[in-house]
């Protein structure tokens, strides 16, 4: 009883500590699209009463991940995109496998790279301590990744609330669905558009690359580019030094996404792009590929105040993609396996 009654105390220390800087959920619009009924059911207030304490234990554990590990906070928006690319946002990416289920973990674009699990488990543990079998992984989901950008020092948005968790995931979709370091313009824009996420909505988000690393293998194909004769001069010493960054033979081996500021959230993703210093193929392309996405990365570099507002609207966009509500799916008590 001793050591319950200590724990409660903890952390309701640790809430009044946070709770007067941790971002605030008001009742305003929602300020994105998003033409599936079940995203009409999110709202902001859900919690406010049933688990006041959600967003701050939110707050406070994502803090302290992003404290211990700077990468965590580029790994906990990345969770978030990879979970709502698939049959919307509903936790799927983190259900494991069994003997009889096989979920998404080990799809390609996820396998060896995705990270972050054992923040949102601390999380869901704290959380049902306080409010069982209340809050969503999938509310969990959002609210981390809005939380990491937050003290990353990028803008705060509003998080709708409401969405259940999925019974089921589908590793299928996650290798065919969610885009590659390698795509063309056109693969990039036909995927988000298969989601019902705009060209704006594209360039936008990709701007969470000025945070986080990649492995030298998903960025080979720039290796090459220092024997292009329309490589920027500017790009050339950029290319070598990744090729001898990446000239030891360890598959493992890591790169900042963003040269200047990497754990900073920041604008300085697009000034790279214009530089021919993107990291991943499918980032510099965004450039190279195509008029309009030019256009969008040029407004970025130039202004951070619009590429704050439009990633804002589109992470709300992007966290309204089918969702279950209502009846439909469930809360797990735990985020990795169905109750």
């Amino acid at each position: 009883m001793a050591m319950k009654k200590l724990a409660l105390f903890s952390l309701l220390l640790n809430l009044a500590i946070v709770l007067a800087i941790v971002p605030k959920t008001t009742g305003e619009g929602y300020g994105g699209g998003g033409d599936d009924e079940c995203g009409d059911l999110l709202g902001s207030d859900l919690y406010k009463d049933i688990c006041p304490e959600a967003e701050a234990i939110i707050f406070a554990r994502v803090r302290l991940a992003v404290f211990q590990d700077t990468r965590m906070a580029a790994s906990l928006l990345r969770l978030h995109f990879h979970d709502c690319f698939v049959n919307g946002c509903d936790a799927s990416v983190l259900l494991d496998d069994t003997d009889n289920f096989v979920g998404e973990k080990t799809a390609a674009p996820n396998l060896n790279s995705l990270r972050g699990f054992e923040v949102i488990d601390a999380i869901k543990q704290e959380l049902e301590f306080v409010c069982p079998q209340t809050v969503s992984c999938a509310d969990i989901l959002a609210t981390a990744a809005r939380d990491s950008v937050v003290v990353s020092g990028g803008p705060s948005w509003d998080v709708q609330m409401g969405r259940k968790d999925s019974l089921t995931a589908s590793k299928a979709l996650a290798n065919n669905i969610i885009p590659g370091p390698n795509s063309t313009i056109g693969n990039l824009v036909a995927k988000f558009q298969n989601v019902n996420l705009s060209l704006k909505d594209m360039v936008a988000l990709s701007g969470a690359h000025t945070m986080g690393k990649a492995r030298c293998t998903t960025f080979a194909a720039r290796l090459q580019d220092s024997t292009n004769p329309n490589t920027p001069e500017a790009s050339l010493e950029f290319i070598q030094s990744l090729q001898q960054l990446c000239s030891v033979s360890d598959s493992s081996t890591l790169a900042n996404l963003d040269l200047a500021t990497p754990e900073t959230f920041d604008n300085q993703y697009y000034v790279n792009l214009l530089s021919g210093e993107g990291l991943l193929p499918s980032d510099q392309n965004l450039v190279t590929g195509d008029e309009q996405t030019r256009e969008l990365v040029e407004t970025y570099a130039q202004d951070m105040s619009t590429f704050f507002q439009d990633f804002k609207d589109s992470m709300i966009t992007l966290g309204r993609l089918g969702p279950f509500t209502g009846t439909k799916g469930e809360i797990r008590r735990n985020c990795r396996s169905v109750n």
